[in-house]
């Protein structure tokens, strides 16, 4: 066993922990029996990778570490952690050849090394993650072999150590640090027909979402999402969407994001729409907006109508979020 983390630490920017992390929040806060299942590590083909979020609650079960052919396995040891309130690390190894065809049948030959948390007797668990999930900071949480659990983001932090549920499998690591960045903030300048579609996919793909909607009958086909005013700071904006189908709204909009630092933005509409909105504009105003501005906004993917828009700009941030080329066209 070693007495060094591995590796110091884990940043984990991929997939979307938020569904299971936000119940998880709820659970610890209410003291309920449910399980965290946390990946901390993997070797070869795995489904998941570090940082991947199960919860395990009963019968109920949000987040997914397989394509199905592992959760009962770690459903089966969630009920035990939930009743006897202690950690478990779980190993589930497939790199051999007998793992194939064995009961469960992954089919993938790889390993990975699951911290099974029970979140009633993580109570300090909850604050960390209200202020990760409003996307104030990075959540940072260490897990040692032993027991201890450790935790903080922004102001908050809590330190606790669990009881270990015996185990055969042997661990050669005596802990890990773990942290995953704040979700990614787009904002929407406009409410207009491709929202209804985009924003739930955005949010499945894990991000937090404002909008920016001076019209009062367009905020009403929203109202549950987040409104905010245009002199609202950008800090933490990761992206803006200009989609008012509005001239004048857009060209207000644009004026507006060429004085932030939001690094990506997107303006809806036909190459032509784009020219003439920049004719009303003035030099510095254009230069600012040009090397981040991708217009039309959206990846060439074929069809017309507001579902298929969605599913383009979609497709360009998750590709821009990732670091791939398609990001940038």
């Amino acid at each position: 066993m070693t007495t060094s983390f591995f590796p110091a630490p884990l940043d984990l920017e991929t997939g979307n922990a938020r569904p299971a992390l936000r119940a998880a929040a709820d659970a610890a806060r209410n003291r309920s029996p449910a399980v965290l299942a946390i990946v901390v590590q993997t070797e070869g083909s795995t489904y998941s990778r570090a940082g991947t979020c199960v919860l395990f609650a009963g019968d109920e079960q949000i987040g997914w570490l397989s394509g199905g052919c592992l959760e009962p396995e770690l459903a089966r040891a969630a009920c035990r952690v939930a009743a006897e309130g202690q950690l478990c690390w779980v190993k589930i190894d497939t790199r051999d050849d007998d793992a194939l065809f064995s009961g469960n049948a992954v089919g993938c030959r790889g390993c990975q090394w699951i911290a099974l948390l029970p979140l009633h007797e993580l109570p300090g668990l909850a604050d960390c993650l209200d202020v990760w999930l409003q996307g104030r900071d990075t959540l940072r949480l260490s897990l040692a072999t032993k027991g201890l659990v450790e935790g903080r983001c922004a102001g908050s932090s809590f330190c606790t150590q669990l009881p270990v549920l015996k185990s055969d499998e042997a661990i050669e690591t005596s802990a890990w640090r773990l942290q995953w960045h704040r979700p990614p903030l787009v904002q929407l300048h406009g409410a207009g027909p491709e929202a209804l579609t985009l924003v739930p996919m955005l949010e499945h793909q894990g991000w937090l979402i404002q909008i920016v909607e001076p019209r009062r009958a367009w905020q009403a086909r929203l109202p549950a999402l987040q409104q905010t005013n245009e002199e609202q700071a950008d800090r933490q904006v990761d992206a803006a969407l200009v989609m008012h189908h509005n001239f004048e709204l857009d060209l207000d909009a644009l004026r507006l994001l060429a004085r932030s630092r939001i690094p990506f933005i997107g303006l809806l509409g036909p190459r032509q729409r784009r020219d003439d909105l920049f004719k009303l504009l003035d030099a510095g105003t254009r230069v600012a907006l040009e090397p981040r501005l991708r217009s039309p906004i959206g990846l060439a993917l074929g069809g017309r109508g507001p579902e298929a828009i969605a599913l383009s700009i979609t497709a360009q941030l998750q590709a821009w979020r990732h670091g791939s080329a398609l990001g940038s066209t």
